[in-house]
C-alpha cells in the first residue's frame, strides 16, 4: 500500500465523519485521528484486504470511543424549540433540513444509512465495518429510512410514493 491509496479514501472518510459528527471541525479531527490510528496500527492491516473498509472501521470505532467519553446532553424536540423561539413554522423548516434530520436518527441507524447510501458500501462491508450481522444492517437501514421519511415530512404519513427527493437516491 502507498500514500495514493490512502489519499483516495479521504473524500469518503470526510463525508462519513461530517455526517457522523454534524460539525466540520469535529469531522476533520475525526479524520485526522483515524489517519493517525491507521499509521500506528499499520501492521494490523492485511495486504490484499479492503483498505476502505479497514479505514472506515477505524473511524467508526474512534467515533464510538469519543462519544462514550462525552457527557450525555438531552436533545430538545423540534416542537419545543419552535415554542421557545415563538416561530410557528420553524418545526417545518427544521424538518426539511437533511443534516438536522440525520442528526436526529439514533447513531446506529445513522451509521448504517450513511455507509450504504452516502458511501455506497455493500451490506457485507457495512456489517464488517460496524461489527454487526448483515441482517442487522438491513434492519437498521430499513428503520433509518422510515425514520428519515417521518422527519422529512412530519405532516404526511410515510409512504413510498411520497418519498422526498433527497431520499430517492438512497438505496
Amino acid at each position: 500500500m502507498n500514500r495514493v491509496q490512502i489519499v483516495e479514501q479521504l473524500p469518503g472518510l470526510r463525508r462519513y465523519a461530517r455526517a457522523l459528527t454534524g460539525d466540520a471541525w469535529a469531522a476533520d479531527d475525526l479524520v485526522q485521528d483515524t489517519l493517525e490510528r491507521a499509521c500506528r496500527k499499520w501492521l494490523l492491516w492485511r495486504g490484499g484486504s479492503n483498505l476502505r473498509a479497514w479505514l472506515f472501521t477505524l473511524m467508526h470505532n474512534l467515533y464510538l470511543n469519543q462519544r462514550r467519553g462525552l457527557v450525555p446532553v438531552q436533545a430538545m424536540d423540534v416542537e419545543a424549540l419552535a415554542a421557545i423561539a415563538d416561530a410557528p413554522d420553524a418545526s417545518h423548516e427544521t424538518a426539511l433540513d437533511l443534516d438536522r434530520c440525520l442528526q436526529r436518527l439514533p447513531a446506529d441507524q445513522r451509521a448504517v444509512l450513511l455507509l450504504v447510501t452516502l458511501e455506497d458500501m455493500a451490506y457485507a462491508d457495512v456489517a464488517r465495518v460496524l461489527g454487526i450481522p448483515e441482517g442487522t444492517v438491513m434492519s437498521r437501514l430499513s428503520r433509518g429510512r422510515a425514520r428519515m421519511r417521518e422527519l422529512m415530512e412530519p405532516s404526511a404519513p410515510a409512504q413510498p410514493s411520497s418519498t422526498p427527493t433527497a431520499l430517492r437516491r438512497m438505496k
